[in-house]
């Protein structure tokens, strides 16, 4: 790295915790004889554990402890509070905004959960499921189809990523439209706190108004609060029918009208709302051939889907309501798809955006929620301050129009490189948070804060909200131990 900017940690500002201690090798000792062999690697072999997706950053870490039970992380969580050294818990490493990655200050003991990786409970009669933080979030949809019902948090990271990263950072994707983020498919928690003491909160219960709501709190808190061990997963009815199309739409504006069209026809039963552009289909020719697109491409699109039940008709009830949508000329092009393999070509168009956005390499990337009536003026009003900034820039803006999340992504000129733009990445990143949050918006929707928008959680966040905050924090975690330096400045 050539040093901080607007897209990267500031080491000057993000220092390790007051009061933390670097690992000394009677820590490291106690961990490898509490471990053994299978549940430690050495920093040397740790590669895999030390850089996020995009390579933008590269972690450090003493040693990574690989703990294979609740009690194994408890005894870890106990061992570095008497060293008074920091964890950076790590899920599945598939985070984009270095929560699970720290360059700067001492070294961490990095927690691993991948050992944990088991279901301990199906409760179909419960429409319930209780699994451990390590668990891939494939692996839990695949546990729940097995007993009849669905998990339906749906990632394209989802054969990688892990259950408890999942809930640490309140994960969304591509259903929240129907189903709501991770925090709303958790009904219990099982987490280990910072002085190593076990929150035994595994309860299946749709009701329980006993007291503060701790589950809550720890979701979405990025390890920084306590580590989620396992949890008990809300599961819905398998829908028995499904029906999906491709639309050609002309702008963000018409696509809002889709969607509300859409709902007056189905209801909740809309599943999924997904927004694309051109610059986005142009980038899948360029580096992902393998994604078709069912009709020419637009400049705008639409893959929607909506699912119900047997006898729902939903097929022929999608067709009709994207007929009268295009007599409103809300639609200009649709296909719906016919078999699974049509259906599964059309997702595969928008799964592959993510990497077709890697392979290109983005200049600022920018996860924002925008409210619905805004989005519209939203993307006019941001196209038009990159523009200002450098006219050359390609934009491509996607994402989950249903509950207002955009990625809007800037990338490089043609035959340029990230590196080209590097100077520039520090105004991008201001004009389009200055945006968001004048149109009541969050500069973090789906990806969490982690390390890389301290800097905005200070700049746009209520003060009353960050009091609050720090002072949950100090409460918790008063040796700040629990991945110090994400989420909130650490004190140094």
């Amino acid at each position: 790295m050539s040093g901080p900017d607007a897209s990267t940690p500031d080491a000057s500002t993000h220092t390790a915790s007051m009061g933390l201690n670097a690992p000394d090798d009677a820590l490291l000792t106690a961990l490898r004889d509490l471990l053994g062999p299978a549940g430690v690697r050495e920093a040397s072999d740790a590669a895999a554990w030390l850089e996020e997706p995009r390579g933008r950053w590269h972690g450090r870490a003493a040693i990574v402890a690989r703990p294979a039970s609740t009690d194994e992380v408890a005894a870890v969580v106990k061992l570095c509070a008497a060293a008074r050294v920091g964890i950076v818990p790590w899920s599945g490493g598939t985070g984009l905004v270095g929560g699970q990655v720290k360059e700067d200050g001492l070294d961490p003991i990095l927690l691993s959960l991948d050992r944990m990786n088991r279901v301990r409970a199906s409760l179909p009669e419960e429409d319930a499921l209780i699994v451990e933080a390590g668990m891939t979030l494939a692996d839990v949809q695949k546990a729940a189809e097995a007993v009849g019902r669905l998990f339906p948090l749906s990632l394209a990271s989802e054969g990688s990523c892990r259950i408890g990263g999942n809930l640490a950072t309140n994960a969304g994707g591509v259903q929240v439209l129907r189903y709501g983020n991770a925090r709303d498919l958790c009904l219990g928690i099982e987490a280990v706190m910072a002085d190593g003491t076990v929150l035994h909160g595994l309860k299946t219960l749709r009701k329980d108004n006993a007291g503060y709501d701790i589950r809550h709190l720890l979701i979405g808190s990025e390890g920084t609060l306590g580590i989620i061990t396992a949890a008990a997963l809300k599961l819905v009815p398998r829908p028995a029918e499904t029906a999906t199309a491709f639309c050609a739409v002309p702008g963000p504006a018409a696509a809002l009208k889709l969607l509300h069209h859409l709902r007056g026809h189905f209801a909740e039963t809309v599943s999924a709302f997904e927004l694309m552009n051109r610059q986005g289909f142009d980038f899948l020719a360029e580096h992902c051939p393998e994604a078709r697109l069912p009709i020419a491409p637009p400049e705008w699109a639409v893959l929607t889907e909506v699912a119900g039940a047997k006898g729902a008709a939903m097929q022929g009830r999608l067709e009709d309501a994207l007929a009268s949508a295009m007599e409103a000329g809300l639609v200009e092009d649709a296909a719906l798809a016919t078999s699974l393999s049509q259906r599964d070509a059309m997702w595969q168009v928008r799964e592959l955006l993510p990497e077709a956005n890697r392979r290109v390499g983005s200049v600022s990337s920018h996860d924002v929620s925008i409210p619905l009536s805004r989005i519209a003026a939203f993307i006019e009003d941001a196209n038009a301050a990159i523009a200002a900034i450098d006219p050359s820039l390609r934009i491509n803006d996607f994402g989950h129009l249903g509950d207002g999340n955009l990625h809007y992504n800037i990338f490089p000129a043609l035959g340029k490189t990230r590196a080209d733009h590097d100077h520039q990445r520090g105004a991008i990143k201001r004009a389009v948070h200055d945006l968001v949050h004048e149109a009541g918006g969050s500069v973090s929707a789906e990806h969490g804060i982690g390390r890389l928008k301290i800097d905005d959680l200070q700049r746009y966040g209520d003060p009353a909200k960050l009091a609050a905050m720090r002072a949950v924090k100090a409460a918790l975690d008063p040796l700040g131990i629990l991945n110090p330096g994400a989420v909130l400045p650490a004190q140094g």
